[in-house]
């Protein structure tokens, strides 16, 4: 088994035993002031991850690496970012993986930028688009406080005006509050067979999205869906396993969908050939009283 060490500039995640979490980058002969104390980074350089070190007060603290859904909740935000369930979703629908080129409109603080670009390197390429000056600078400053500034390029400009990307991308996602005034602009940088996704959190602008992809001409969106995800955590504890007081009910609908070509003058909701088929059924068996007493 191969071990990893701890090393100077790392990032860790400390907890300690209330479960409060701290994401810090370990600085040789620097130190780390908590509620219970200061803890040396020399102290955890050259220990195991996993390990427990202990404050000037001598509280415990768990040292780990974090995961991508630590990054995310601990990233410095100016607006609601997408929750980790909703974005390790998206990442699968969206078929993102190493070398992928990604496009979103809208970062934020950067919450899904961080998670697409963490699946797209080493080799791939996040573009996010944001009108908003502020919100590209603090999601700059967040991918490089997490290492990952070298696989998102950010454009300055309004999606509405087009999305600025010189070749077609594998996937598009619209995270702005009206993207339907941007499905032919994703579209027009989507690759044929393409990935579409966005999140919104109303039913009006799932209805909004939905009208928009149906009056679309011949470069259109094909195999719409729309989902929600729900979540219910348990407390870990044996002998009294149950749900957690507090669950965050609703975060937003997804809707996914594929770039694809209509034949010019067809009909959009045309009779499938699959319709007037005759129906398969299993075979259904069926076991009587009689049956069972034979069996007995």
């Amino acid at each position: 088994m191969t071990t990893v060490l701890i090393n100077d500039k790392d990032t860790a995640l400390i907890i300690d035993n209330a479960g409060k979490e701290h994401l810090i980058a370990i600085q040789a002969g620097r130190k780390f002031e908590t509620h219970h104390g200061f803890i040396l980074y020399d102290a955890m350089i050259g220990r195991e991850w996993g390990t427990i070190i202990y404050s000037s007060l001598g509280h415990p603290y768990l040292v780990v690496q974090p995961g991508t859904a630590d990054l995310i909740r601990h990233i410095k935000r100016s607006s609601q970012v997408i929750f980790p369930k909703d974005s390790a979703y998206i990442l699968m629908r969206l078929d993102v993986k190493p070398g992928s080129r990604v496009l979103e409109s809208g970062c934020g603080s950067g919450g899904l930028t961080l998670a697409l670009a963490q699946a797209v390197c080493p080799t791939g390429m996040v573009y996010s688009q944001e009108i908003r000056d502020d919100f590209i600078a603090l999601a700059r400053r967040n991918m490089e406080r997490v290492g990952l500034a070298q696989y998102v390029t950010f454009i300055p400009g309004d999606a509405t005006l087009g999305l600025n990307v010189s070749e077609p991308v594998d996937a598009v996602f619209i995270d702005m509050p009206a993207p339907q005034t941007v499905l032919q602009q994703a579209r027009a940088v989507l690759k044929n067979g393409g990935f579409f996704g966005s999140l919104v959190p109303t039913t009006n602008q799932v209805q909004d999205i939905l009208r928009g992809m149906e009056a679309m001409g011949e470069m259109a969106f094909g195999l719409i869906e729309v989902e929600e995800i729900m979540l219910r955590a348990y407390k870990p504890v044996p002998d009294r396993l149950r749900p957690r007081d507090r669950m965050i009910a609703h975060t937003g609908y997804l809707i996914f969908a594929r770039a694809v070509i209509r034949k010019p003058n067809l009909p959009q909701h045309t009779e499938s050939p699959l319709q007037n088929a005759e129906p398969i059924h299993e075979e259904e068996i069926s076991v009587s009283d009689n049956d069972l007493q034979d069996a007995e």
